[in-house]
């Protein structure tokens, strides 16, 4: 099967979105079908206003056109509401084509948490992208409940995995920090609430890792806590491993696949009792959610490491995957002229 996946979110982009889609494709590659991923890295971008880590792509709708009636998919999947996610969107429907859609971010609590508008709007204007799709994966319950309460039509469940080789625990070093150690990792960003973290009195080392364009601002305001910046893959589980005790202060995100990887890594969860931490969260033993985030830390930090990681192992990827596929519509060949050269450009030009 050829799989067409549009997304605005894509490397070098590090977060929760691209790594899912990095290893869907990489499982439906290997189990012989054609996928392609059609991201930024393909057209001209401009810097995202008040957040200039993420590129938005200019103008795409002639050349992402003109790259779709190459590729010819047997099935389009349309990941965000970016200009790629409307450009694609566009196409299907002026060609009847079908096409399938994911809610991965809660965009009108990010809006509001950026430039204040009414949630209504932003909810109105998101319902509409997603009103032609055959099918909306949503990746949890609550998310399903809470979109089907506003409107929503044509919701399809769509779990997350976690690398359980990539993230592993490890027994803790002398690191120079006062233990406990309570760890942040994720975008940098506002809709993040890493304040709410920052801002608790707890015993112990706060770490934040992950860069965004909070990062600058918050490393000033809180001099007590050690911030790492973006890393790599290596690092990320060590810092993970090393951690007492993961903190998810936000309220905005669809799931939050650092939680799943934290409890791979042995250390439990504390958050908020919102969609996402309700999501991972499901057993007592690897983590506390509380309406107060201190108390939530204090319960969670005793958590046994063996059951983290016993919690952890239940999110595959090959399930995933699996939900991805047959959620896809079927796009008719009638659809495609046949062109002789269906060679893909790469990069945009300069």
């Amino acid at each position: 099967m050829r799989i067409a996946i549009v997304s605005d979110a894509w490397r070098p982009q590090i977060n929760g979105v691209v790594r899912t889609l990095e290893t869907v494709a990489r499982i439906l590659r290997a189990e012989g079908h054609e996928v392609e991923v059609f991201g930024p890295d393909r057209f001209r971008t401009l810097p995202c206003p008040t957040y200039p880590e993420i590129r938005l792509s200019l103008f795409p709708s002639s050349r992402l056109s003109h790259m779709l009636q190459l590729f010819a998919p047997d099935a389009i999947h349309i990941v965000t509401e970016g200009p790629l996610g409307w450009a694609a969107r566009g196409f299907c429907r002026r060609r009847g084509i079908p096409f399938t859609t994911a809610y991965h971010t809660r965009f009108p609590e990010y809006v509001r948490a950026r430039i204040r508008v009414p949630l209504s709007w932003s909810y109105a204007f998101v319902r509409w992208f997603h009103a032609p799709s055959a099918g909306v994966l949503v990746v949890s319950p609550a998310i399903r409940d809470e979109l089907s309460a506003r409107g929503f039509r044509n919701l399809v469940p769509w779990s997350r995995g976690v690398d359980i080789t990539a993230f592993q625990p490890q027994p803790h070093e002398d690191i120079g920090d006062p233990r406990p150690i309570w760890l942040y990792a994720g975008r940098v960003a506002i809709e993040k609430n890493i304040e709410a973290f920052l801002d608790l009195d707890l015993p112990g080392t706060k770490w934040v890792v992950g860069g965004g364009p909070q990062l600058k601002s918050l490393q000033r305001r809180y001099a007590n806590a050690r911030f790492f910046g973006s890393v790599d893959s290596a690092e990320l589980s060590y810092r993970y491993a090393q951690a007492d005790c993961f903190v998810f202060p936000s309220v905005t995100d669809t799931f939050g696949l650092v939680m799943v990887e934290a409890l791979a890594s042995g250390v439990p969860v504390a958050g908020y009792p919102v969609p996402g931490p309700l999501d991972v969260v499901t057993d007592s033993r690897v983590g506390a959610l509380d309406k107060d985030l201190r108390t939530a830390c204090l319960a969670a930090v005793s958590r046994d490491p063996e059951d983290c990681r016993r919690h952890a192992e239940t999110f595959t990827w090959e399930r995933c995957a699996r939900q991805f596929l047959e959620a896809l519509q079927v796009i008719p060949r009638r659809h495609w002229q046949p062109l002789r050269n269906r060679v893909l450009p790469d990069a945009a030009a300069p």
